[in-house]
C-alpha cells in the first residue's frame, strides 16, 4: 500500500480544468449501497463513487442472507459487478466505519456520504432464559450456513436434539425451516458453506415449528417462500384446524391484501391428513396465537436450553382497523425442544457522530436526508449526510426494494446538488485521501480487482465439487487470496 500506483483508478485523472468532480462515499456494498452508487453514476456524469465495505467481499446480504437455494436472487450481482467497474468508481472491502475511518474523517474528505450499512444486530426477545446454549438469532445461523466469516465458529449443536422451535413466521424464519428441513442432497448441489452442510448432514432435527404472536392471515412471509417450504419432499405440515378459523377483521384483512389472501389460502390446503407422520418423517409445524413467554432450561444438559414456554393470545383490535395485535390470555404451554432461532427482526447498530433512533433502529431521516435536529419548530438537516436500505426504513422489504429506496435517496442528492447545497467549489480529497489515511493506519484495503480473485478462487473450488462455489468463510483465507 505504501504506493499508489497499482491501483487502476490512478489513471483516471479528471482532464477539465473548470471545477474538481464532486465525491461522494457509500458505506456499505449490499443491494442498498450497489443501487445508489450505480443511480448517482447515471444521474451525475462528473460524480466519483467509492463504496467502502467492513468484509473483504462486496454485495452484503445478497452473499450472506439469502438462502444457498435461491441462485437466482444473487444473479443481481452481475448488474452490481459492473457498477463497481465503472471508470467512476472504486470499491474498498476491509475497511470499517468507526474503527478503520471514523464518519467525521469520512465526511471531511468526501462532498457527500451515504450510509447504506445495513441491520447487523439483532432484536432480543427480553424473557428469561434467553442466555441458555442452543439459542440463535436467526442471523447468525444465516450467517452461519452462507458462510459469514463472523459466524464461521458458530457451530449449532443439531445433533443432541430432535426439535428446533423458530420464533417468527417471516422469510427469514421459513428460510431457517427449510434448510433444516430440506434434504441435504439437494442444498450439496448449492453454494452452501462446506462446515454448514457437514453439520446438517449429521443432524437430528427433525420437527421445527415456527411460532407467530397473530394468525394465519397476519403470517409476515411472501406466498413464493411459503410455497418453496411446503413443497418440501415428504414433508409432514401440522397446523390446528381451529387456528384456520377466519374472523370479520381477518376478512376485511385479506381483502384488503392479496399477498395475506393468498398466504392464508396455501396454509389452509397444506395441511397433511390427521394421521400420525410415520418414524423419522420430517414435521413442519405452524404455530399460530402463542408468543412466547420463557425459554426452559434442560433437566440433563445445564445450562442448555430444554424447552420453551408459550402464552396464548387472542387478536384485539376493532373491525375496521388494519393491524390487529395479539394480546396475552394467561393461559401457557410448553414446546420441549434443544434448538431455538429468533426470527423476530434485524436491528441496525449505532456509530459515533451520527444521529440514531434506538427504539426504531434507524437513522432519523426525511427521504434519505439525515437529521440534524427534528424539534417541531425548526427542521434541520446534516449537510452532505443520507441513508438508504435498512439504517434508513428499518429491515423490511426484498432486496429489490432497495431499488425504490435508492430512487428516493438519489432524489435528494440531486435535489441539493441543483441547489448548490453539494459543491465541489472547494475539491475533497476523496480516494487519494482516503487511501493515505487507511495506509498511514496499515489497514489492508481489498480493492474489486482482489475481490475478483477470491470469486475465481471460490468458482474454482466449487467446481471441483459441483458447486456454483465454494465460499472461503474465514478472514484469513479471504485475505490470503
Amino acid at each position: 500500500m505504501a504506493s499508489f500506483g497499482k491501483f487502476r483508478w490512478i489513471s483516471r485523472r479528471i482532464t477539465t480544468q473548470s471545477s474538481a468532480p464532486l465525491r461522494i462515499c457509500v458505506v456499505g456494498s449490499g443491494p442498498a449501497g450497489f443501487y445508489t452508487a450505480e443511480k448517482i453514476l447515471k444521474a451525475h456524469e462528473k460524480v466519483e463513487v467509492d463504496i467502502i465495505d467492513r468484509l473483504p467481499t462486496p454485495f452484503g446480504l445478497v452473499r450472506s442472507g439469502v438462502a444457498p437455494d435461491h441462485p437466482e436472487t444473487k444473479i443481481v450481482t452481475n448488474q452490481f459487478s459492473r457498477v463497481a467497474q465503472n471508470e467512476r468508481c472504486s470499491f474498498f472491502g476491509n475497511v470499517c466505519l468507526g474503527s478503520s475511518i471514523t464518519l467525521p474523517e469520512l465526511r471531511e474528505m468526501y462532498n457527500a456520504v451515504v450510509l447504506a450499512y445495513g441491520a447487523e444486530s439483532d432484536r432480543s426477545l427480553g424473557i428469561p432464559g434467553e442466555e441458555l446454549a442452543g439459542i440463535y438469532a436467526a442471523r447468525e445461523f444465516v450467517w452461519w450456513y452462507n458462510g459469514h466469516p463472523d459466524c464461521r465458529n458458530l457451530d449449532p449443536d443439531l445433533k443432541s436434539t430432535d426439535t428446533a422451535v423458530i420464533f417468527g413466521q417471516g422469510n427469514v424464519a421459513l428460510d431457517v425451516a427449510r434448510i433444516l428441513l430440506r434434504p441435504t442432497a439437494e442444498l450439496a448441489r448449492t453454494d452452501i458453506a462446506s462446515h454448514a452442510l457437514a453439520a446438517l448432514e449429521e443432524s437430528s432435527i427433525r420437527k421445527v415449528y415456527l411460532v407467530g404472536r397473530r394468525g394465519p392471515v397476519q403470517a409476515a412471509c411472501t406466498a413464493k417462500e411459503l410455497r418453496e417450504v411446503l413443497g418440501i419432499k415428504d414433508l409432514h405440515i401440522h397446523i390446528q384446524p381451529a387456528d384456520l378459523v377466519t374472523t370479520p377483521a381477518d376478512e376485511i384483512e385479506m381483502k384488503n391484501n392479496r399477498i395475506r389472501r393468498r398466504v392464508y389460502e396455501l396454509l389452509s390446503k397444506a395441511v397433511t391428513p390427521v394421521h400420525a407422520p410415520h418414524p423419522g418423517r420430517r414435521e413442519l409445524h405452524f404455530v399460530f396465537f402463542r408468543k412466547p413467554d420463557k425459554f426452559l432450561e434442560s433437566n440433563d444438559r445445564s445450562g442448555h436450553l430444554g424447552g420453551v414456554q408459550l402464552e396464548k393470545t387472542i387478536l384485539k383490535g376493532d373491525d375496521e382497523l388494519v393491524k390487529q395485535v395479539a394480546v396475552g390470555t394467561g393461559v401457557y404451554e410448553e414446546i420441549s425442544c434443544g434448538l431455538s432461532l429468533k426470527s423476530i427482526g434485524y436491528k441496525s447498530i449505532a456509530i459515533d457522530g451520527l444521529p440514531f433512533d434506538s427504539y426504531k433502529g434507524i437513522v432519523p431521516n426525511i427521504g434519505g436526508r439525515v437529521f440534524a435536529d427534528a424539534s417541531k419548530d425548526h427542521m434541520q438537516y446534516e449537510t452532505g449526510l443520507y441513508v438508504c436500505g435498512w439504517l434508513k426504513r428499518g429491515p423490511t422489504g426484498i432486496v429489490a426494494t432497495n431499488l425504490y429506496c435508492a430512487e428516493e435517496t438519489l432524489a435528494c442528492i440531486s435535489d441539493d446538488i441543483g441547489k448548490g447545497v453539494l459543491t465541489s467549489n472547494s475539491p475533497k480529497p476523496g480516494r487519494d485521501g482516503l487511501l493515505q489515511l487507511l495506509d498511514s493506519r496499515n489497514t489492508r484495503v481489498v480493492t474489486f480487482d482482489a475481490w475478483e480473485k477470491i470469486d475465481a478462487e471460490e468458482k474454482r473450488r466449487g467446481n471441483l465439487k459441483n458447486k456454483p462455489r465454494e465460499k472461503l468463510t474465514t478472514w484469513e483465507e479471504l485475505l490470503k487470496v
